[in-house]
């Protein structure tokens, strides 16, 4: 039986409020390599912050500002 442990809100255990869309270095922690927004259930987050941070990702990509995406580079030799 493999025993997990319970996950915890990042914004909350590091009192952040407001999440500002400008800040690019924290978003990019909840974007994958193919720059999709990790769900909740896999980062811990809570449903409120979540959808604070699922409306910051949405405006900044509005705002025509390209996240760093970490891209795998595959080599065909």
């Amino acid at each position: 039986m493999l025993s997990s442990r319970k996950k915890s809100c990042y914004f909350k255990r590091n009192h952040i409020h407001e999440i500002d869309y400008k800040d690019t270095k924290l978003l990019n922690k909840f974007i994958n390599d193919q720059g999709k927004i990790i769900p909740r259930r896999v980062t811990g987050t809570s449903m409120k912050m979540h959808r604070k941070l699922v409306n910051a990702i949405k405006r900044l990509n509005n705002k025509n500002v390209k996240l760093n995406v970490r891209k795998k580079i595959y080599h065909t030799y």
